[in-house]
């Protein structure tokens, strides 16, 4: 974008031109308003003039950096209305000279803005990324270090969806490191909360919980904001969830849920998802039905709260083909969110293997294709669910491919008499020390 640069009229006066040309300015942002619904390229050509408009002898007039400011927002937002993610990260880097006209804070304000402008069009985490990577890289050169820890917590929370979870590690340990010397509350308990999440992504359960509590203690010394105390609580239920404590985990994104809801955050969804999960999760699917008609719950129907009553339905029947159905018709609702993927496939897990036991319970010998029909689902996940039961010592028998046959064995009787052997032994040997003790004690 080429810079506009104003000369300066005949004036005796310098307030009489900064007037003149502040006047200008705010007639071309109310001119590009006027044009965002009938010609938004005319209205963005507007405000990229606004925005590169330099006055010289005025580069530090606050109110004609404050019109500029403005175009800079409303020119961004536009550009992430037309879903133009290329031209908003190119604006973020060209307005940089203008950073040096306006304090730090509003500098800081700007450029999180424009990234999460960026970040409400899809399919944009690789360009954030990198936005992300070279706003780290200008804001060391310029020792922005307060603008350059808030875009590197930034950046590790977009490696966390990419899924980069090493990157993502690296750069969160560094950080809270560095953060915990400042003693910057805030920001350590974003850092933290990043920090649980990855832990919890990769599977490392105990450092999720100890960086949850350590974010959780720093909230609890300062003022925490809704959302982010919000954020907390979500945590705080997917971790519950994972120890098996759905009732916990239940109320803590209840809390969520109501968090979400009140800052109209889209996130609110995702919350009530997994408050119906637990209620799944607790046997309780009839719950699930009174949950989604309340009235909180209702505006918030959709594909995703269908999910949710089509799994509540097959677990309530008790029916694995209406599992497979729900799964397979709303695969981006159900298979594409790890935490829900991972429950219902235990519950699945666990319903098949008592519907199995339940089959195979008069048998002696049964056919295996007789056993898929009677459970309705395909030969191969039953002869692979037969396999892993078998090992897993959940039933006793064999499996005779040959013949196509599952041979129910008789439970074993338990031979008590090697476990009362051992305890014989253990008491005898507790005996002999004993008496060496008091031996060694008497000829003392």
């Amino acid at each position: 974008m080429a810079t506009a640069v104003l000369a300066p009229t005949v004036s005796t006066g310098g307030p009489s031109r900064a007037e003149e040309a502040i006047a200008a300015l705010e007639r071309d942002l109310k001119d590009a308003e006027a044009n965002e619904q009938t010609d938004t390229q005319q209205a963005l050509a507007v405000y990229f003039k606004v925005i590169n408009t330099v006055i010289p002898g005025l580069d530090q007039n606050d109110d004609i950096n404050r019109i500029r400011e403005q175009a800079i927002y409303k020119a961004g937002r536009l550009l992430a209305k037309l879903r133009r993610a290329d031209e908003l990260s190119k604006l973020s880097r060209e307005i940089r000279p203008f950073f040096d006209s306006i304090s730090k804070a509003k500098t800081a304000k700007i450029v999180r803005s424009l990234i999460d402008l960026v970040a409400e069009i899809d399919n944009t985490v690789d360009l954030q990324i990198t936005l992300c990577k070279e706003s780290i890289e200008w804001a060391k050169e310029t020792k922005r270090n307060f603008l350059r820890q808030r875009i590197e917590t930034r950046l590790a929370a977009l490696y966390l969806e990419a899924k980069q979870y090493q990157a993502a590690l690296e750069l969160i340990t560094a950080l809270v490191r560095e953060v915990k010397r400042l003693d910057d509350k805030l920001l350590l308990v974003e850092i933290q909360l990043i920090e649980s999440r990855i832990h919890h992504a990769l599977r490392n359960l105990p450092k999720a919980r100890a960086a949850l509590t350590a974010a959780r203690s720093s909230a609890n010394s300062i003022y925490c904001p809704p959302l982010l105390q919000t954020q907390l609580d979500l945590q705080s239920g997917t971790l519950h969830a994972e120890e098996r404590d759905y009732k916990t985990a239940y109320s803590y994104y209840f809390e969520s849920f109501e968090g979400f809801s009140s800052l109209d955050n889209p996130k609110a969804v995702t919350s009530l998802k997994y408050m119906l999960l637990c209620k799944i999760m607790t046997n309780n699917s009839e719950d699930v039905y009174a949950i989604i008609s309340g009235k909180m719950a209702l505006r918030y129907a959709g594909r995703d709260i269908e999910a949710m009553r089509a799994v509540a339905n097959a677990h309530h029947h008790r029916s694995l083909q209406e599992f497979e159905e729900a799964k397979t018709k709303y695969k981006d609702e159900l298979t594409n969110d790890p935490i829900i993927h991972q429950h219902l496939s235990e519950l699945y897990d666990t319903l098949l293997e008592q519907n199995l036991c339940r089959i195979l319970e008069p048998f002696s010998i049964v056919e295996i294709t007789h056993i898929a029909e009677l459970i309705k689902l395909p030969v191969p996940i039953v002869e692979k669910k037969l396999s892993q039961m078998i090992l897993d010592k959940k039933f006793s028998g064999i499996l005779d491919q040959g013949a196509g046959q599952f041979i129910v064995f008789d439970d074993p009787v338990e031979d008590k008499t090697y476990k009362a052997s051992l305890g014989t032994i253990d008491k005898m040997s507790k005996v002999v020390d004993t008496l060496y003790e008091k031996t060694n004690k008497l000829s003392s």
